[in-house]
């Protein structure tokens, strides 16, 4: 009976991966047939039921932009940058969209290292990460014993060495995948999806107007307490309020 319950779950997941996989490649097929509107709703229609897939929200991302539709074009390129910030491909597309967009923020200056530093975060994703980190564990294993059992110096010399350096590519790939984590739980980008919109200097139609955006824009939600409003922060530094349903979280 055991066995019998195995095989039928096995079944299951197999028939589920079929219709998915028959999903993806009907959704790419319109997309090659240039029906966008189609692949479109057919890759949103793959997300809403297996979950999120970077290849997936690009080639929502690429449909969109083809029907020009910037701010999902963008805001699906920005997920998928997320789950896969090493991806060039991505990276070049998602620069492409927001060459479309009317605001042109420029970012606060960057101390050289940090900026460094990020690059170097961003260079893979939470799981590559933590992949590097079981390696490299490994091989710290395999230094450390080669320093104790080694039985000529330069064994013990070379076990050392390797130990430390993989020592420190492990603690350095846990500190990435774990920040890479922290990027994938706590989504506090979010791009604007009205045409325009007013900033305001308060939470409430009767404050300020301190700025306009424009769909397409990213932003940086700063204070999610008050209902119906988010306190947002741009790239250069301004921040402001706005309507939580002009914009959306990456």
């Amino acid at each position: 009976m055991k066995k019998l319950s195995l095989l039928l779950i096995g079944l299951i997941g197999y028939i589920q991966f079929a219709v998915a996989a028959t999903t993806k490649a009907e959704a790419d097929e319109a997309y090659q047939k240039e029906k966008f509107s189609e692949a479109a709703s057919l890759y949103e229609e793959i997300l809403q039921t297996q979950g999120e897939s970077a290849d997936i929200y690009y080639n929502l991302g690429n449909a969109y932009f083809k029907l020009k539709n910037t701010a999902k074009a963008v805001l699906n390129y920005e997920r998928a940058l997320l789950l896969n910030p090493g991806d060039a491909d991505i990276r070049f597309n998602l620069g492409m969209a927001r060459s479309k967009t009317v605001d042109k923020i420029t970012p606060t200056a960057e101390v050289f290292i940090v900026t460094w530093y990020k690059s170097l975060v961003n260079m893979m994703s939470e799981q590559s990460w933590g992949y590097v980190g079981i390696f490299s564990f490994i091989l710290l294993l395999i230094g450390v014993s080669f320093y104790i059992f080694g039985n000529r110096l330069w064994i013990k010399k070379t076990g050392f060495i390797g130990a430390v350096v993989f020592l420190i590519v492990t603690v350095c790939s846990n500190i990435f995948a774990s920040e890479q984590k922290a990027e994938l739980v706590d989504r506090t980008g979010a791009i604007v999806m009205e045409p325009t919109i007013n900033v305001k200097s308060t939470p409430n139609e009767s404050g300020t107007d301190l700025f306009v955006l424009h769909e397409g824009t990213k932003v940086f939600i700063e204070d999610n307490s008050m209902k119906g409003w988010k306190e947002i922060r741009l790239e250069d530094g301004n921040k402001g309020w706005v309507k939580t349903e002009a914009i959306e979280i990456i």
